[in-house]
């Protein structure tokens, strides 16, 4: 007998490939249990698993950043409370991050799949549910959409909560309208501008070297610093919460369409954001 539960929950998180960088994405999480029924019929209670797989997902995958520790790429130091990263490119940029443990998910694994992530939550997650459930089997896959989209990564340093990680991201949907008409021509634009980019506050920038841009800030859970290459950031005036995203967005469209009414509607992973109007 199975049990399933689709769409379960979403997160949202970085990782490091070897091509594109820092890679901002969002995945929808989907569960199938195997096992036999229990004194009560069932092979488990759907509150257990979404209570555990939600909890787990949460603390362990979501808002931070997932680094594949098989990769050739990888130069990693890790004391247990602090983490220091070196990442590789193949086209001989790098990356680098010094960031508290907890900002990491240090993946057995040599890349970041669906897969690869898959199984090595499956291997975490052995023993967390009644002994009548035989096999989890854990899925993850994107959302579909239909029209521009851009992965992008980020970190807020006046954050309570764990966006204040200087190196989490979404996979998320634009959606740009210049007097009341959808523009599929700028939301192309945009997508490919931002495709992969790290998206930076002006202020936590304290160095630009050799093409290198160098950023820190001290946070609630520690101090952070991340080394990107130029060509793959693109700095603002404010924090990079979605809201500025909207608004940033809104004002450099209207920048360039001064006659038209504009309209953004930027999203933030899955089914939430923020709309701003010019």
């Amino acid at each position: 007998m199975q049990l399933f539960v689709d769409q379960l929950t979403n997160v949202d998180f970085s990782y490091l490939d070897a091509h594109r960088g820092i890679v901002g994405e969002t995945w929808w999480a989907s569960a199938l249990l195997d096992g036999a029924l229990d004194d009560e019929g069932m092979i488990c209670d759907f509150g257990i698993v979404k209570k555990t797989l939600r909890n787990w997902l949460d603390l362990e995958v979501d808002h931070r950043l997932l680094v594949p520790v098989q990769s050739p790429a990888l130069r990693l130091q890790n004391n247990g409370e602090r983490v220091q990263l070196e990442w590789q490119l193949d086209n001989g940029e790098h990356i680098k991050m010094d960031a508290p443990r907890e900002a990491v998910a240090l993946v057995d694994a040599a890349s970041i799949t669906a897969q690869s992530v898959a199984q090595w939550c499956r291997e975490q997650l052995r023993g967390q549910f009644p002994v009548n459930v035989e096999q989890l089997r854990l899925s993850f896959e994107p959302e579909a959409i239909d029209g521009a989209f851009y992965h992008y990564s980020h970190g807020l340093k006046k954050h309570n909560g764990n966006c204040q990680r200087i190196a989490h991201g979404h996979r998320s949907r634009i959606q740009i309208w210049l007097n009341d008409r959808r523009s599929a021509e700028l939301e192309q634009e945009w997508a490919e501008r931002w495709a992969d980019i790290y998206l930076a506050t002006e202020e936590d920038t304290i160095a630009l070297n050799d093409g290198q841009y160098e950023f820190a800030y001290t946070a609630r859970q520690g101090e952070f610093r991340l080394s990107m290459p130029a060509s793959r950031c693109y700095l603002m005036n404010t924090d990079t919460t979605v809201e500025f995203i909207a608004s940033h967005l809104a004002a450099v469209i209207k920048a360039g369409h001064p006659q038209a009414n504009v309209k953004v509607k930027a999203f933030e992973g899955v089914n939430k954001g923020a709309i701003a109007l010019r």
